[in-house]
């Protein structure tokens, strides 16, 4: 499963910590080494946050008095959770604890979660058991509380052991499995005959359970428990859900646990959690992962059948919707409709309440479905359990619940939600709300109804139910794309937020469907399309290109920087167990683990392990495999320093190639394309952008201009535009809907702005400026650079090719392309204005 540019970034993060955290381990292991009692002021994982500028940093500490690296990654629901806690294992492993094996401790806090979770990572085709499958060489071991292992089970294999928050309690840890002893984890412990092994392990492991066994002054034995096996192996901790494990006693079991390493993952992070990056639900939808517009249909009728019955038309005309769809690409989608019921129990239809039976009994006798097609899931029935949701060979369309599936249940292919609960069930509908948002195959179809999602309502309290919907998104870490909701209110006028249409100005409307803006296309069976990166771009670099001789150059320290960093943190018992029977001599230079760690930089894991062979024998030339094998983690960041600047000038290169022979063209697709105010929505806001002294606008393009999605450079910009005579209309481009520049990095550039100067004849325009703008925060940095090489190109190619390519009667003559800096912004616009 590729991941995600935002996935990408918080796997960057994370690299990034840990590197800074190897590096302070290396500042301060001798101090702590020569002056142990200086232990307790120094506390590395602080350290090596606050050097990155993090800010504050709350300090954790183990049962065992180690400091604890504890950082929360905030991703909302839906943002792939789980696949970032697969990749951030292996990461962890390979940087910090330099190792492919040991324990994985994972936390969640649901019996929902859990079951999904297991099934998951226990299926050896699923993305998350290969991306754990890599990590380890093919040696993992997926475990359950009530599952034995050995210590050579942990030696030899990656252990995932899941357990639920409630589990690990120690509230009643007489009581639980996790803190019984348990006779099938002696290989962990001494002989309870060796006395001494038993008192240096207790000194090794202060907080390790233990009984008394009435030895006298032999004292006591640790209990062979699965909690004693856990301090014992310093795990890694992922803590799904973090949020919900910060009371006094979850916080105290876990850190009870001595762990290596705690990474929490959470939609909503507590104030107090360390949140190393955050993602918006905006990244979300940037990627196309998730389903927006979310339409609130409320109903005036008091017939809740009425309601339903609009809901199952909805759904019929998305399955008509998807069946040309999958004829079209084959790609199959089932819309599935979720019905939120009063009532659920065997003994609790009595015709007051609308129950789950009745929902059942009117789509089949009243709109002929299926009986195999509707399925109830309660607490007491469940007819889904066990049946894979997504396989063709599924029949379920209609699913019908109180609110069973609430929390942890995923299945992208609901589409509709129709709430027939009352009013006191406020908390349990909103939270459905999150069940019909993921994007089947997190992709967009491109066929409008089926990249949105639709809840349907009867009689209630629009401005309250909306609200709801708000909180139960803010609550999924999506709060900030809430208003992405378009209502139909039958007449009521609550107080939300919707999706605004471009509309233009009454004096710009002989524009109107006219208005395009050249790109990069390329040609394909189907004619003309616009470029995309993936299978344009990425698909044709010949990677035999890249330059690995300049690595040459690199200098490598004498000695091994990681030598008294090894063992902080998850120090082996002192029975004499040493590292290296835990995982392999980090001295080895893998090439294999090289080669993974370039992966989300050359995704062909082939060619990555072929690159990755041809930098170590460059490195051999200049230096000794010792050499080599002390500096791994800081070749391995030069490695990706490298491939990475590599690929990105292969990539230029071959843009430009393709450009010159005529494969790809700049030019405008008319008829192909959509004329710009089709793609120009943004969220509609109750504050629009006005002059300086308070003046209306009257030359922006379209009617609508919202104050909030301007920064402070930008309304100069827009300000100044629309004093200058000699423009007719301008308008502010909106990102990831709007005008977009696909160049040969994988990012797409929206400009800030578009603008058009009057014709001689003042009846139309001739030319038309696309305007980036750049604060000075930004200047000179990669990303600025990119953009100003790809405005530049744009202006080249607009210069030479010729007008049929290019142009129509009804765009003008000519573009002007301009990266407009912060720090003489206005002396660059009155130049390019006024020549």
């Amino acid at each position: 499963m590729e991941l995600r540019d935002f996935q990408k970034e918080v796997l960057d993060s994370l690299r990034g910590y840990l590197n800074s955290l190897l590096q302070q381990n290396t500042n301060y292991s001798k101090v702590l080494k020569s002056t142990p009692e200086l232990a307790s002021d120094i506390h590395i994982p602080e350290k090596a946050w606050v050097s990155l500028g993090l800010g504050d940093y709350q300090r954790a500490v183990g049962g065992d008095g180690n400091p604890i690296p504890n950082i929360c990654v905030k991703v909302p629901t839906g943002g792939g959770k789980t696949l970032l806690a697969c990749h951030s294992i292996d990461l962890i492993n390979t940087l910090y604890r330099f190792k492919q094996t040991g324990l994985v401790l994972w936390i969640v806090p649901t019996q929902q979660i859990y079951a999904q979770t297991l099934k998951n990572l226990r299926n050896r085709e699923h993305p998350y058991r290969e991306v754990l499958d890599r990590a380890s060489a093919n040696n993992t071991l997926i475990l359950e509380k009530s599952d034995l292992f050995n210590s050579s089970d942990v030696d030899a294999n990656l252990c995932v052991l899941l357990l639920m928050l409630p589990s690990a309690s120690r509230k009643s840890k007489e009581t639980l499995k996790v803190f019984k002893d348990n006779s099938g984890y002696t290989s962990f412990f001494p002989n309870e005959e060796d006395f001494q092994a038993q008192e240096v392990l207790l000194r090794s492991c202060p907080n390790l359970d233990t009984f008394t066994e009435g030895m006298g002054i032999f004292g006591n034995y640790p209990l062979t428990s699965l909690g004693n096996v856990l301090r014992l192996s310093k795990p890694i901790i992922i803590l799904d859900e973090g949020h919900k494990a910060y009371s006094t006693t979850a916080r105290e079991t876990i850190f009870g646990f001595n762990p290596s390493f705690l990474l929490e993952l959470s939609a909503t992070p507590p104030a107090k959690a360390n949140v190393l990056v955050r993602v918006s639900g905006a990244k979300l939808n940037d990627e196309e992962m998730i389903k927006l517009d979310l339409h609130l249909i409320n109903k005036s009728s008091v017939d809740w059948k009425s309601t339903i019955s609009e809901a199952v038309s909805r759904r019929t005309s998305l399955e008509d919707q998807a069946k040309e769809y999958e004829q079209n690409t084959n790609v199959y989608i089932r819309p599935i409709m979720l019905i939120q019921v009063e009532r659920t129990g065997r003994d609790q239809r009595d015709g007051r309440f609308i129950h789950a039976e009745d929902a059942k009994e009117y789509l089949i006798t009243q709109h002929g479905i299926p009986i195999e097609q509707v399925a109830i899931k309660s607490s007491e029935k469940d007819d889904i359990e066990g049946i894979d949701l997504l396989a063709q060979e599924c029949g379920i369309r209609f699913i019908i619940t109180k609110q069973a599936l609430q929390e942890g249940w995923d299945c992208p292919f609901a589409y509709v939600l129709c709430i027939l609960s009352n009013s006191q069930s406020e908390t349990a509908m909103t939270q459905l709300i999150g069940r019909i948002l993921r994007q089947p195959y997190a992709k967009k179809t491109g066929t409008k109804e089926l990249d949105e999602c639709y809840v349907y309502s009867f009689q209630r309290d629009t401005g309250k139910l909306v609200s709801g919907i708000k909180h139960n998104l803010e609550s999924e870490g999506l709060g900030d794309i809430v208003g992405r909701m378009a209502v139909d209110t039958n007449g009521e006028n609550p107080d939300y937020t919707p999706k605004h249409v471009m509309k233009y100005r009454k004096k710009f409307k002989q524009f109107e469907g006219k208005v395009y803006l050249p790109i990069f296309a390329i040609q394909d069976e189907e004619g003309w399309r616009e470029v995309r990166y993936q299978s344009d771009i990425l698909a044709r670099l010949d990677w035999s290109k890249i330059d690995v001789s300049k690595l040459s150059g690199l200098s490598l320290r004498d000695s091994n920087p990681v030598d008294d960093i090894r063992t902080i943190g998850f120090s082996g018992s002192a029975l004499g167990v040493t590292s290296s029977q835990f995982h392999k001599d980090p001295l080895d230079f893998d090439i294999e683990y090289v080669a993974r760690q370039l992966l989300d930089i050359i995704p062909n894991p082939w060619v990555s392990y072929d690159l990755a062979g041809k930098a170590y024998q460059v490195l051999l030339s200049v230096y000794d495999d010792r050499a080599i094998s002390n500096n791994l983690v800081f070749i391995v960041e030069e490695f990706r320093k490298h491939f990475a600047k590599e690929k990105e000038l292969l990539a230029e290169g071959l843009f430009t190639d393709l450009l010159n022979s005529g494969v790809v063209k700049f030019f405008l697709l008319r008829g192909h394309s959509e004329p710009i105010e089709r793609n120009n929505v943004t969220v509609a806001s109750r504050k629009q952008l006005t002059l300086l002294d308070g003046g209306k606008l009257k030359k922006n393009l379209f009617k609508y201009v919202p104050e909030e999605d301007i920064n402070g450079l930008e309304k100069s910009v827009a300000v100044y535009l629309e004093s200058q005579h000699q423009l007719l209309w301008w308008y502010r481009n909106i990102s990831r809907t709007g005008y977009r520049i696909q160049g040969w990095r994988p990012h797409r550039v929206y400009p800030d702005f578009i603008a058009a100067s009057r014709s001689a004849d003042n009846t139309g325009y001739d030319k038309v400026f696309v305007l980036e703008t750049k604060g000075d925060q930004l200047f000179g940095n990669l990303d600025t650079e990119y953009k100003r090489k790809l405005l530049a190109l744009c202006n080249k190619q607009a210069v030479e090719r010729s007008l049929d390519e290019l142009y129509s009667e009804e765009l003008g003559r000519s573009f002007v392309f301009e990266m407009i800096d912060e720090s003489s912004w206005e002396n660059q616009l009155n130049k390019l204005l006024n020549t």
